[in-house]
C-alpha cells in the first residue's frame, strides 16, 4: 500500500483566516470565542459562539452565477481550499489536466433551507426562490461548489457524520490514495456559523451560558464546564501519494499513517469510552505504532460533562502513565462541529511543524476522570513527531487519525 502525505493546508476559523495567524493564536492560547447578541434576540439561551470572519469573495475571484450557488460553509471551504492548493503548489492548469478528488465533511445547510421556507410562506410562489438556493441548501453544497470551481474530476462526495465528518473525510481520502485509486484528494470539513444552524442544540441545553466571560466559557475536561460553544468555518488539506509528491517537488507537511473508526451502537446522543478506545486502537494498529510512540493527542473534548468524561475514561485506559501530552483546541475555538475533525488536523500539523503543543486553556480544576490525564495547561515547546487526533459525533460515530512527521 502506498504512503499518503499532506502537501497543503488551509484554514478559515475563529482563530484566524490564514495559517500564520492561526499558528500564533494556538501558540499564545488565544481564544476566538465571543458573544453575539443576535442569538439572544433570536431566542437562544446562550449568545456565545466562535467569531468567524465573513469571506469577501469578489467578482475577480468568482463570477456572480457561481457565487449565487454558494452556501455560507461553501464560501468558507472555498477560501480554505485556495490556501491549501496554493501551499501545495497546485495551479489551475494542474487541476484541469490531472484528476484530483474531493471529499468534505458537511452535515447540514440550515440557512438556505429556512430562507426558502420564509419566501414560500410569504410569496406562495416557488419562482421567487431564484437560482442559487437549491445548491446552497443541499448537504453536498461544499463538494458541488468546490468540484465545479476547481475543475475536480476525481472522487467527489460529502461525508455526513455529525462532529466526526471532517475526520472521516480525511480517513477516506487516505484509504483511497493508499489503495491506488487516487493520486490526490482535497479533503476537509466545513460548518456554517449562522444562528439558524444551531438553535436545536441550544434547545438541548448543550451550550455554555458563561456569557460574562466568553473566552473562559469553553472548558474541556474542567470540573466546572457547563457546555460547549458553537463555532465553525472550514479547513482543507491536500492529501497525496508520497511518490507523486516527491516527483513534483512538493513540500511535505506530514504523513497520514493511521485511520480508525467505530460506532457505539447505543443511544443517539450517548458517548462511549469503549467506542472511543476501539477507534483509537484501530488507528494506532493501522499506523503500526504503540501508545508509547504518541507525542500529542488532540482530544475531541467539547466542554460537555458527559462527552469529556467518557473520552477521559478512554484516554486513561490507553494512555495513563504514558508521556503523550493531551489538549483540546476546542478550549480556544469552541466546537467547530462538522469542520472540527479537519481543522484539528491543521492545528496539529502546525504544532508538529513549529515544535510546540497548544494549551488546553481554562483547565483549572480537574474532575475525577481528568485529574490523571497528562493535560497541557500551558504551551509546551517540544518536538511533536506522532499525533493522535480524536473526533466523536452524535449517533455514536467515532474517528481517530494518526499523523507522523517525515
Amino acid at each position: 500500500m502506498r504512503r499518503v502525505v499532506i502537501t497543503g493546508m488551509g484554514i478559515w476559523s475563529c482563530l484566524g483566516t490564514d495559517i500564520e495567524s492561526v499558528r500564533n493564536a494556538l501558540y499564545n492560547g488565544k481564544s476566538g470565542i465571543g458573544l453575539q447578541p443576535e442569538r439572544l434576540t433570536y431566542g437562544y439561551r446562550s449568545g456565545l459562539t466562535g467569531i468567524v470572519e465573513t469571506p469577501v469573495i469578489t467578482k475577480q475571484m468568482l463570477d456572480r452565477h457561481t457565487r449565487a450557488g454558494m452556501s455560507e460553509e461553501a464560501q468558507y471551504a472555498y477560501m480554505a481550499s485556495r490556501q491549501a492548493f496554493e501551499q501545495a503548489g497546485i495551479s489551475d492548469e494542474y487541476l484541469r489536466i490531472n484528476e484530483v478528488g474531493c471529499i468534505f465533511g458537511n452535515d447540514s445547510s440550515a440557512k438556505p433551507v429556512i430562507e426558502s421556507s420564509k419566501i414560500m410562506d410569504e410569496k406562495h410562489d416557488s419562482a421567487m426562490l431564484g437560482y442559487g438556493l437549491v445548491f446552497q441548501s443541499m448537504n453536498s453544497t461544499v463538494n458541488m461548489n468546490l468540484s465545479t470551481i476547481f475543475h475536480l474530476r476525481g472522487v467527489n462526495f460529502t461525508i455526513s457524520a455529525a462532529c466526526a465528518s471532517g475526520s472521516h473525510s480525511i480517513g477516506l481520502g487516505f484509504m483511497l490514495i493508499r489503495q491506488g485509486l487516487q493520486e490526490m484528494v482535497l479533503c476537509g470539513g466545513a460548518q456554517e456559523t449562522n444562528y439558524y444552524s444551531m438553535a436545536t442544540f441550544d434547545a438541548l441545553n448543550a451550550f455554555s451560558i458563561r456569557m460574562d466571560e466568553p473566552t473562559k466559557a469553553s472548558r474541556p475536561f474542567d470540573r466546572d464546564r457547563d457546555g460547549l460553544i458553537p463555532s465553525g468555518g472550514a479547513a482543507a488539506l491536500v492529501l497525496e501519494n508520497y511518490e507523486h509528491a516527491v516527483a513534483r517537488g512538493a513540500t511535505i507537511l506530514g504523513e497520514v499513517v493511521g485511520y480508525g473508526f467505530s460506532s457505539n451502537g447505543g443511544g443517539i446522543s450517548e458517548p462511549s469510552d469503549e467506542g472511543s478506545v476501539i477507534a483509537m486502537t484501530r488507528a494506532l494498529k493501522d499506523a503500526g505504532l504503540a501508545t508509547s510512540d504518541v507525542d500529542y493527542i488532540n482530544a475531541h473534548a467539547t466542554s460537555t460533562r458527559q462527552g469529556d468524561m467518557y473520552e477521559a475514561m478512554a484516554l486513561n485506559k490507553m494512555f495513563k502513565g504514558q508521556r503523550a501530552l493531551i489538549s483540546s483546541t476546542k478550549s480556544m475555538t469552541g466546537h467547530e462541529c462538522w469542520m472540527a475533525g479537519a481543522s484539528e488536523i491543521v492545528y496539529s500539523l502546525l504544532m508538529m511543524q513549529h515544535h510546540f503543543v497548544a494549551p488546553n486553556i481554562n483547565f483549572e480544576h480537574p474532575d475525577e476522570h481528568s485529574e490523571t490525564l497528562n493535560i497541557a495547561t500551558k504551551t509546551v515547546e517540544t518536538d511533536v513527531n506522532v499525533v493522535l487526533s480524536n473526533s466523536f459525533g452524535f449517533g455514536g460515530t467515532n474517528s481517530a487519525l494518526v499523523l507522523k512527521k517525515i
